[in-house]
């Protein structure tokens, strides 16, 4: 069994995926390693090549060896490796919206992280929502397919709440997020569908629901504090810039309680496996669901990587763990 680390991509969350690779290929050795080029090509990527590239969430990576292969697709219907399973440090569109689970589904090739209909399911915000129902809380919010909607939409929006969040409908890693308060005016434009979800108060949480082969389990919750005058975004997930996060978390045991079964059941609604990460606010009158990500970063500053250092799994282990889950769901 050779495990591939597939990172990269088309998506703008591509600085994070190497950054997530890094730290798999850290504590795994030396798997092999593919990147997946923005404009499409697949290059073999040496190990040091990958580790020695600095400031991977700013700076794009760029391989010392050419591509191997035009595109995806001919890079997995030429596969020189047997018996190869592929550890997906993918984030973002077509690496986590189900486009390249499908194209390993059809090949009968294992992967690690959720098949290609939970991955489409979850990265859509609005289809997440219709799939939870009324399993958890969730906020008010309204769906803008193109910049004709998004005006309007903000401004019903405003006047029912205070404040509001317009996320695109498929991304994640705070990539394209945008808040906004009743009095200030709209300035951006969009050519992506986007999310106005209302603002809710309160302390934001983040679970993480794993399968280690002997079922689903939450991890401890992490809670995410944002400094006065600052937003959870990129800058300050990534940068360090304006937040700080705490795990456990030193919250109320009913509150973590609620979280880790809310978790429990989002991963189980939508049909997730091996892995994911799902983000809440805990305002005065219960648990909010914010949105569910079935390939969470796994850098050294991801979320995910800290709850399990909480619950004493080793990282290796984790990884090695999917690894095996991913080569026993095909041969079931």
């Amino acid at each position: 069994m050779t495990t591939i680390v597939l990172f990269g991509g088309p998506s703008d969350e591509r600085h994070v995926s190497v950054a997530s690779a890094q730290n798999i290929v850290r504590a795994l050795g030396s798997p092999l390693c593919w990147f997946w080029a923005p404009n499409g090509p697949v290059h073999d990527v040496a190990v040091n090549d990958l580790l020695g590239h600095q400031r991977p969430f700013e700076i794009d990576f760029q391989p010392a060896r050419p591509a191997l292969w035009p595109d995806l697709e001919q890079a997995l219907d030429t596969l020189p490796i047997d018996d190869p399973v592929f550890l997906l440090a993918l984030h973002g569109a077509a690496g986590e919206d189900g486009t390249v689970q499908q194209m390993m589904e059809r090949r009968s090739i294992p992967f690690t992280g959720s098949g290609s209909a939970a991955s489409a399911a979850a990265l859509d915000k609005a289809r997440t929502k219709e799939i939870l129902g009324d399993r958890v809380r969730l906020a008010e919010s309204r769906v803008a397919h193109d910049a004709a909607e998004l005006a309007p939409s903000v401004r019903e929006m405003l006047a029912r709440h205070q404040k509001i969040v317009l996320k695109p409908l498929a991304g994640g890693s705070s990539r394209g997020l945008f808040f906004l308060q009743r009095g200030q005016q709209l300035t951006m434009s969009i050519d992506i569908a986007y999310l106005i979800e209302q603002f809710i108060t309160g302390r934001e949480l983040s679970v993480g629901v794993i399968d280690q082969g002997d079922g689903l389990f939450p991890l401890p919750v992490i809670e995410i504090e944002v400094d006065p005058g600052h937003d959870f975004d990129y800058a300050s997930k990534y940068l360090g810039k304006g937040s700080r996060e705490t795990c456990p978390a030193d919250i109320p045991d009913r509150m973590r309680d609620e979280a880790q079964q809310a978790a429990l059941a989002t991963h189980i609604a939508l049909a997730c496996e091996g892995y994911s990460r799902s983000d809440f606010v805990a305002a005065e009158d219960g648990i909010y669901f914010l949105e569910l990500n079935t390939l969470p970063g796994l850098t050294t500053s991801s979320l995910m990587p800290q709850e399990l250092r909480a619950a004493g799994i080793d990282f290796r282990e984790f990884l090695e763990r999917q690894v095996e889950l991913a080569r026993q769901r095909l041969t079931v």
